[in-house]
């Protein structure tokens, strides 16, 4: 079993499924991941107000990421080099 914080299989290739089982499994890097996918979505909406921004991160949370996994967990390993 892994401490807590640490994601044993990071040396695995990255795919979807170890990109996820390590959002899953790892609530600090959940946590990283899932504010550096919303930074990245704020970038690509400069038109709008932070309230809105906000009401828009919630319903598109969720896809975000699903979708940003491998790109944010990637982003993660890289930082932590």
């Amino acid at each position: 079993m892994a401490p807590e914080g640490k994601y044993s299989d990071m040396s695995m290739p990255l795919n979807m499924h170890t990109a996820r089982s390590a959002l899953n499994q790892d609530a600090k890097l959940r946590q990283w991941a899932e504010q550096w996918l919303k930074n990245k979505e704020r970038s690509a909406s400069t038109t709008m107000t932070d309230e809105e921004f906000e009401k828009h991160w919630l319903y598109v949370r969720p896809e975000r990421m699903h979708e940003g996994a491998i790109e944010a967990v990637a982003a993660y390993q890289h930082r932590n080099r």
